[in-house]
């Protein structure tokens, strides 16, 4: 085969020791040592008084990186242990505290202790999912939580599953299946033949469901343009009767791929009435795919699972344990209702899955992903599970609800404020009134970014229409409270902070028109 054979045998450097090498028994004896210095150095570093590094943020993201030296390989290394706490204390001094009460901008929970020790145990395996000879163990890890998943949204025995990099690619692969289902029922492939021979696609969704929607669309060459929003409720869910109607509005030239149903928009926590999009779907014989990445969570509450009522009826489903969940990011999850709708991403090749192989059991996951190479994010999962159970993961989401409710409560006592939508899960838009109404969306803005460069709290910002449709959006905040150890106090905490900063930015406006 045009080898060309050495002369000599080449000449061996001496060998690193075991310990270099994590999956060693004396390597994973290293790694705790290491990690325990490096928690070392975050006892001893200065950590911020807020959530979030006090300061402008040009001059924060240039202190980082001037902790950490010359932007070049070095020549020689500073060793495991200096290396380790250079970045320990980087980190913590120029970082953000999830688990700090006033941390409360995006649906990026504090982990889990428990998760993080899990996850360092998967990173010392390094096993991959792919192959049964590149991690059975794993596989075996993410089989069961599948299974424990499928069970809490009642999808039924063909149900399956898979976890991705993100609930953006779960919604992604989603749509994908969603596309070559439709296909099939045409009797195309648009897999093998492209998705030019699909007449018109269109996916309809709410109005308000996530902009991974349209970027899954334009990655699968749908066009995002494919996208056809579906109006919205005073408690701003998708109105059934609208899909209806877009649905029999449809010409023979257009192609029905998917409805895009969301428990849990981002801003509101707003679910769809599941039941009813999915009658309207199983009626035109349309794909149904639940974007539950945030409102899934809800399903550990027995008092809150009430709400995600029709997602067994879904013929996939987005959930990301990495909102309501706690977990290190990313841990997403795509279900699917029926096994074989992964049939299209089946692939034979020869150096991981051959068939012979594959028949004697020897099998990995290569043919639910998209990836090849995958990570054992099951693990950290599968250790909280086994660690809380239902009821603790359930008590964990009413606390950050009952805050929500508190938080709620507290805006609506406050002249200042006012309530824009109330807690439907874990997350309250209010804005500040302030004194000229024609500013006030400067003012929010404003005051958000005070908070910020204080480093005292750290809030979300959004824009809502105020109105009906075509009236002005304008600019909110946002409390998202997914802090399990927060407490009533730590709300009237958050909230005066925002008073006060509102107060400062009415101030510096009224001083600077003067």
């Amino acid at each position: 085969m045009g080898v060309i054979p050495l002369t000599e045998a080449p000449s061996i450097h001496p060998s690193f020791p075991p310990s270099l090498l994590a999956g060693s028994s004396e390597g994973l004896t290293e790694v705790f040592a290491a990690l325990g210095e490096a928690i070392d150095a975050v006892r001893a570093a200065a950590r911020p008084t807020g959530p979030i590094p006090a300061g402008a943020p040009a001059d924060v993201l240039l202190s980082a990186a001037q902790a950490l030296g010359p932007a070049r390989l070095p020549a020689e290394g500073l060793g495991g242990k200096a290396a380790l706490q250079l970045l320990a204390t980087t980190l913590t001094e120029h970082g953000i505290d999830l688990s700090h009460p006033r941390a409360a901008a995006h649906l990026q929970p504090p982990s889990l202790a428990v998760a993080v020790a899990a996850d360092a145990l998967a990173s010392a395996t390094n096993a991959s999912l792919d192959t049964y000879d590149s991690g059975p163990s794993a596989i075996a890890v993410e089989r069961w939580l599948i299974g424990v998943l499928i069970d809490l949204a009642g999808l039924g025995k063909r149900a399956d599953g898979v976890l991705t990099p993100g609930g953006s690619l779960s919604n992604l692969l989603g749509l994908l299946l969603a596309r070559d289902a439709a296909a099939l029922r045409r009797g195309l492939n648009a897999r093998q033949d492209g998705v030019a021979a699909l007449p018109g696609p269109v996916v309809f969704c709410s109005e308000l469901a996530h902009f991974s929607v349209q970027r899954a669309c334009a990655a699968l060459g749908l066009g995002e343009a494919a996208v056809h929003p579906v109006p919205t409720d005073e408690r701003r869910r998708m109105r059934p009767e609208a899909l209806a109607a877009a649905l029999a509005a449809l010409t023979p030239d257009q192609t029905p791929l998917a409805v895009v149903a969301t428990a849990g928009t981002t801003d509101f926590g707003s679910i769809d009435p599941l039941p009813q999009i999915a009658e309207i779907a199983a009626d035109r014989g349309i794909w149904m795919h639940v974007d539950a990445a945030y409102g899934f969570g809800a399903l550990f509450s027995e008092r809150l699972a009430g709400r995600l009522a029709g997602l067994e009826l879904a013929d996939s489903v987005t959930l990301d344990l990495h909102k309501i969940g706690w977990q290190p990011a990313a841990t997403s999850v795509l279900l699917v209702s029926d096994t074989s709708a992964f049939t299209a991403l089946d692939r034979e090749v020869a150096y991981l899955n051959p068939t012979d192989d594959s028949e004697a059991g020897y099998d990995g996951l290569l043919g639910r992903s998209l990836q090849t190479t995958r990570r054992p994010d099951a693990v950290k999962a599968a250790a909280t599970f086994l660690t809380h159970g239902r009821t603790g993961m359930g008590r964990m989401v009413e606390i950050c609800h009952d805050l929500a409710r508190y938080a709620e409560h507290r805006i609506l006592e406050e002249p200042e404020l006012e309530l824009v939508a109330p807690a439907e899960l874990t997350t309250v838009v209010f804005r500040y009134r302030g004194g000229d109404p024609a500013d006030s969306d400067r003012l929010n803005g404003a005051l958000r970014r005070r908070l910020l460069e204080s480093g005292s709290a750290l809030i979300g910002r959004t824009e809502v229409r105020s109105g009906g449709p075509g009236s002005p959006q304008r600019v909110c905040l946002k409390f998202t409270l997914l802090n399990p150890t927060a407490t009533a106090d730590d709300i009237d905490g958050l909230v005066d902070a925002v008073l006060d900063a509102g107060r400062a930015c009415v101030r510096l406006t009224e001083e600077s028109a003067a």
